[in-house]
């Protein structure tokens, strides 16, 4: 086959156009590894690439889409061969090298790690960048020393894709988890997925006449940013950890040394682009360990590949619930 179709994201004249277009195999990248795609994902960077917004896309014309998930066609790598089935979540996919929106992809080796035993495609998909980065950053707290013992584990934005992954982990870690949303019909969603209490987002980032507040958590996981991340840092208990891995609520945020210098607290950066195959593939290990599947697939909502722009408009106005699965077939 060599038509196909993807969806190409092109700018001239600082006039942005992105739609989804029939293209042939010798218009994709050069790359090791030839991917047929089954599915991709929709993450919050996708979302701003697809609609256009600036700090994404970083080169034209860009097919979109941070994670796709599918089978090898063809590979000059020896690390994979014909018929593999394999996973690929940012790596700079969607900003300088051709994402998952799209039948067919190809990509150099070192970007790619093996499905999981034991996982399928479309689950792999359900976890995404998004899941990538929420088990990336309970490695990054159990690294610094949080262990369920040390107390309550906040989640902020608990609802959507990097909250959801994160409550389910925790929670089967054997973490008392909090999380935190503002969307209240979610409520119920999120007890099932393990938390022990639901904390209104507008109590963690309500400002504050103090540098600190009263110490309550020993760890918490951050996608929010801007205000939700003064706030939680306010209330960090001694010696408390915080993953800060999204923006969500705003990249700016006002905060004191007080927390850091008087309570202990660390802030511990999150990139889930970055990341070295080795660490790629133990992060994918302690997924498929430590995320329940029968959770995950309760997080999952599949899409048909033209809906992507309606719901990437979504996903950046907060009304996309866990995780969407892009069929690209479909």
């Amino acid at each position: 086959m060599s038509k196909f179709k993807a969806l190409i994201a092109d700018q001239k004249d600082s006039q942005f156009t992105a739609s989804i277009q029939e293209i042939d195999q010798s218009q994709l990248p050069a790359g090791e590894v030839l991917v047929r795609v089954a599915y991709s994902s929709l993450n919050y960077k996708d979302g701003l690439a697809v609609t256009g917004k600036p700090g994404v896309i970083r080169k034209f014309p860009m097919v979109p889409g941070v994670d796709f998930a599918g089978m090898v066609v063809e590979s000059s790598s020896a690390a994979f061969h014909p018929g593999d089935e394999v996973v690929v979540t940012g790596c700079g996919t969607s900003e300088i090298f051709w994402g998952g929106y799209a039948q067919f992809e190809r990509l150099d080796s070192e970007f790619i790690v093996p499905l999981p035993k034991g996982m399928t495609l479309k689950q792999s998909m359900g976890i995404g960048t998004a899941g990538f980065t929420a088990m990336q950053s309970v490695l990054a707290m159990e690294h610094h020393g949080l262990k369920p013992e040390n107390g309550e584990v906040l989640v902020t934005g608990a609802a959507g894709g990097v909250g959801s992954v994160a409550v389910a982990i925790l929670a089967k870690l054997g973490y008392k988890v909090v999380a935190s949303t503002g969307r209240a019909q979610f409520h119920a969603y999120l007890k099932s997925l393990g938390a022990s209490e639901i904390l209104d987002r507008a109590a963690v980032a309500a400002p504050s006449k103090r540098p600190m507040d009263s110490a309550r958590w020993a760890g918490a996981i951050d996608s929010v940013g801007g205000d939700t991340l003064a706030g939680l840092l306010r209330s960090m208990a001694i010696n408390g950890v915080v993953a800060s891995c999204g923006l969500a609520g705003g990249p700016a945020f006002s905060t004191t040394v007080f927390p850091f210098i008087l309570r202990g607290v660390a802030l511990l950066g999150i990139d889930s682009t970055r990341v070295p195959n080795a660490q790629r593939r133990e992060i994918w290990s302690r997924l498929m360990r430590d995320l329940p599947m029968g959770l995950l697939d309760s997080m999952i909502v599949e899409a048909p590949f033209d809906k992507v722009f309606a719901m990437g408009e979504q996903i950046l106005k907060g009304q996309i619930r866990g995780r969407v699965v892009v069929n690209v077939n479909s």
